[in-house]
């Protein structure tokens, strides 16, 4: 059994419970086979009266009853160790920070504990059973066989062993390829995931027909492992089946030879012929159960590696520096050139820019003129072609520590369907009410929360859907208030769509949220272009003017 199911069953006393019932039922099931051809055998060699048949109704009805308890034990089994490492992997998941929530790694986690775990039902209810049955049946006939006629027993216990031979053998090469299959399932599900988290990000930037090509390919990669495990799995049982009908025929053929010559009693001959398949077919099932359960296997072996990195701890990994923090940063493109697949012109074009520490930057130009690509930039959501990006002279590795000294304020913000509070202390969870209260009165939105029906603890609807624009906007802001530490601030046209009066709260929100900070500001409206020290402005991706407000006025 595999040892860390096994220390997992052992830990969990109900589905002990159930796994010693299973077990139980399914080998008196099958030691009532030796019952059966008794009964049987004596019954049509007329050595037991035709009242005997009343006997082997009993036995049928008992093996059938203990099928049922079997059955039930075995998914009551399942459902317990499943659900105990379901609970331990969203612990896991729940351990997770918003990066790695981000990443593939949780995709593969979510497969993992969904359809992954689900495999472990033919292993639970069908492999174990089959193989306590295979441990003692087996043995139990050549005891009888040995009493009932000495040479069939020889035949028997000389070809037993070629069944677990051959299913040992095809069994490392079944392992080999289920274990490519579950990767490969890993694989499309986490990259499944990741693509639908980020799709509106995607077709944003054009991706998302590139992104289902991938998705594409990597179903072709787990469609074809799936036919290389199927394939596997009927050669081995063709193996499995040859071997025993041939040795079947080793013993059904002497007996046949011995009994026209009188050699051999009529009921003798009955036994051996009945029982000899049964010696066999436990481990022709056991053999069949296991290529079944290997998928189930491999997800345990997932599972549990997961769980021990937890308890080991995520090794240290040598990463690129991230800019140290000193203050409102100092932003320099050197040569920056951006491209996106499928588009021949450059989003961004040979971009040199600074922007010094504490410097209120206004970009301004036509829609795809390069601003949110070069916001995005900043961000670490997408990397140069060419040329490089310094922030305080340091080259940006777009990691979460970098991440951890922005605050960011998207054209849409997205609201979840949550209080407002917790809306707010997004990047901020450990903040407290009277933080969360201090940040929407920064934010100029404490006077329409306390409106609500119950404050701050309000539930909003999914993006928001209660509030209006400018609301949203406004607890936006307040969540770049709420997160601490911030040295740069990022805004993505955050009045687009609003009236003027909601403007002119984000416009002052802005102003105060700025203070300190190095800002960078995509705008169109004259209120917000007044809040930056220096309007720059990009055309087809290049920066075609650079002017200081004063000047420029």
């Amino acid at each position: 059994m595999h040892k860390d199911l096994l220390r997992l069953i052992r830990g969990e006393r109900a589905v002990r419970r159930h796994l010693a019932v299973c077990l139980a039922a399914a080998v008196l099931a099958g030691l009532l086979v030796l019952v059966q051809a008794e009964v049987l055998s004596g019954v049509l060699s007329g050595r037991f009266a035709p009242a005997a048949l009343a006997v082997l109704a009993l036995v049928v009805g008992v093996r059938a009853l203990l099928g049922l308890v079997q059955g039930v034990a075995a998914g009551r089994t399942s459902t317990g160790v499943k659900t105990a490492l379901r609970h331990r992997l969203l612990s896991r998941l729940r351990d997770l920070g918003p990066a790695d929530l981000a990443s593939r790694r949780s995709g593969e986690l979510v497969t993992l504990a969904g359809r992954g775990l689900d495999a472990l039902d033919p292993y639970l209810s069908g492999y174990l059973p089959a193989a306590a049955v295979a441990a003692v049946v087996p043995l139990a006939v050549l005891v009888r066989l040995f009493v009932a006629d000495l040479t069939s027993a020889v035949i028997v216990l000389v070809t037993l062993p070629l069944i677990p031979l051959f299913g040992a053998l095809v069994g490392m090469r079944t392992k080999e390829v289920t274990e490519r299959q579950w990767r490969a399932l890993a694989r499309l599900g986490g990259h499944f995931l990741d693509v639908v988290r980020g799709l509106p990000t995607l077709r944003a930037f054009g991706r998302a027909r590139y992104q289902a090509e991938v998705i594409g390919r990597v179903a072709q990669e787990h469609r074809e492992a799936t036919m290389r495990t199927l394939r596997v799995a009927f050669l081995s049982s063709l193996v499995l089946e040859l071997a025993a009908s041939l040795s079947l025929a080793l013993v059904a053929v002497p007996v046949g030879l011995r009994l026209l010559s009188g050699s051999m009693e009529l009921p003798t001959a009955l036994l051996v012929l009945l029982l000899a398949p049964e010696a066999y077919l436990p481990l022709r099932t056991m053999g069949n159960k296991f290529h079944a359960a290997m998928e189930g296997v491999a997800a345990a072996d997932e599972a549990f590696a997961v769980l021990d990195a937890q308890g080991r701890g995520t090794a240290v990994q040598d990463v690129p520096a991230s800019p140290a923090r000193s203050g409102a940063p100092e932003i320099r493109l050197e040569n920056v050139t951006v491209r996106y697949p499928g588009r021949d012109e450059a989003a961004l074009d040979d971009v040199s820019l600074t922007i010094a520490p504490g410097e209120r930057v206004a970009l301004v130009g036509e829609s795809g003129a390069g601003k949110s690509t070069l916001l995005h930039l900043l961000l670490g959501f997408v990397a140069p072609d060419s040329g490089r990006v310094l922030i305080d002279g340091v080259a940006l590795t777009g990691d979460d520590a970098w991440r951890a000294r922005l605050a960011f304020v998207p054209q849409r913000p997205h609201l979840f369907a949550t209080s407002v509070a917790d809306n707010i202390r997004l990047g901020f969870p450990e903040a407290t009410l009277d933080d969360v209260r201090r940040a929407a009165k920064a934010a100029h939105a404490d006077e329409f929360v306390t409106a609500l029906p119950e404050g701050y603890e309000t539930a909003l609807g999914e993006r928001g859907a209660n509030l209006s624009a400018g609301q949203r906007q406004r607890v936006a802001l307040a969540r770049a208030f709420c997160r601490p530490g911030t040295d740069l601030l990022l805004l993505d046209e955050p009045t687009a769509r609003l009236d003027g009066r909601s403007e002119a709260a984000i416009v002052a929100a802005t102003g105060e949220l700025a203070e300190g900070r190095t800002a960078v500001i995509v705008a169109h409206r004259p209120a917000m272009i007044d809040l930056a020290d220096r309007v720059i402005r990009l055309a087809e991706g290049r920066v075609v003017s650079a002017e200081l407000i004063g000047e420029s006025r």
